[in-house]
């Protein structure tokens, strides 16, 4: 029996997954809350849980959703070293963000579930960018003369 071969993911493909897994909890989570009894009472009469609708209100949820999905993109494509910090940063961020979303709400199993399936997706972004591999100096950069000493032996 011939067994599949296992290819290495690299990082930037593991950091873009999960924050694309992490979107489809985000925006599914909030769909489904939908049929929660009352939710879309309140919606027509302009509140979503303590706050008011409003132009802030829309503002502030589309910037909450709109930087998770950045990260899809920017985790592709941003040098490695920004690539990580702004992952690290942007992932522990969104921890106490996540956290928040299950105050006050009565279905503490469904959001129970949902945030702690996000939690897991920002601890696994963490962990991607915190041991993203370094490579190792090559042999012929640690062996060759740096600048400095290359324009003194020139002057000399």
């Amino acid at each position: 029996m011939r067994t599949l071969e296992d290819q290495r993911l690299p990082v930037r493909a593991k950091l873009a997954a999960t924050w694309t897994s992490f979107m489809f909890l985000y925006a599914y989570v909030d769909i489904l809350n939908f049929f929660t009894p009352g939710v879309i009472e309140d919606i027509l009469n302009g509140k979503v849980f303590e706050f008011d609708l409003s132009q802030t209100f829309s503002t502030t949820a589309l910037t909450l959703m709109a930087i998770p999905i950045l990260m899809i993109v920017l985790s592709m494509t941003l040098p490695a070293q920004a690539s990580r910090v702004t992952n690290l940063i942007v992932a522990s961020l969104y921890v106490p963000v996540t956290a928040f979303n299950v105050v006050g709400e009565s279905w503490l199993y469904f959001y129970g579930l949902g945030i702690a399936l996000e939690l897991i997706l920002l601890a696994l972004i963490v962990r991607y960018a915190w041991t993203w591999p370094r490579t190792a100096p090559s042999a012929t950069v640690a062996t060759s003369p740096d600048r400095e000493t290359v324009r003194a032996q020139q002057q000399a």
